[in-house]
């Protein structure tokens, strides 16, 4: 998984004074867990951009300026509601020997057979919560829509890996191709004459 730089400094105050200085300087308060003792330390807002406004799943390194550095991940940041500002990041440390939980967003590829016939996709699931070592977190996990025909449904038990395990039932349903007014019942041998069909011409010759 892509990692995200964060430059910061450790905070020698955590008061409400200290902390209400930080902002109106431009700065986050962050705290980093999972280590002996929280971590309190500050950033520039402008530096959590890649990680926050992004659909990616990014993994962090943070930078004191002592000169340590911590592997984590983002587990929760608070915004202002009024002006959607940046108030305060939590993070949790990474370990190499040990596993994290994560959501990972899912990349949907391929041409449907139902959406070919008229079928509509629908998306139940925009990411996955999967529990791995930091090592083999994936960047996106992938979803074959190829097989699916009208009023199919791919469960989470087809993209079972080794590499991690998801953090869901075995029947929650990744996505599916629901019935449209303009879909047609199209049977397997049908399909397939229209499938070799296409790929002999000269069209598809040329490719």
């Amino acid at each position: 998984m892509k990692s995200i730089t964060i430059n910061g400094s450790q905070r020698e105050s955590v008061g409400k004074k200290a902390t209400k200085a930080l902002r109106n300087a431009g700065q986050v308060p962050c705290v980093l867990y999972g280590g002996d003792k929280p971590l309190h330390f500050f950033a520039e807002e402008i530096a959590f951009k890649n990680l926050v406004y992004t659909p990616n799943a990014h993994t962090v390194v943070i930078t004191l300026e002592n000169g340590k550095t911590f592997n984590a991940i983002l587990q929760d940041i608070q915004f202002n509601p009024v002006t959607d500002k940046i108030m305060h990041v939590d993070f949790y440390q990474l370990y190499e020997d040990k596993e994290i939980t994560m959501n990972i967003p899912l990349n949907f590829v391929g041409n449907s057979r139902g959406v070919k016939n008229g079928g509509v996709l629908r998306k139940n699931q925009r990411n996955l919560r999967i529990k791995a070592l930091p090592a083999n977190l994936p960047d996106f996990i992938e979803v074959d829509i190829t097989p699916l025909k009208i009023g199919g449904k791919l469960y989470i038990t087809a993209l079972q890996n080794d590499a991690y395990k998801f953090m869901h039932p075995d029947n929650t349903v990744v996505c599916q191709v629901r019935r449209s007014r303009a879909s047609v019942d199209v049977s397997d041998d049908e399909e397939e004459a229209v499938e070799t069909a296409e790929a002999s011409t000269p069209e598809a010759a040329q490719e």
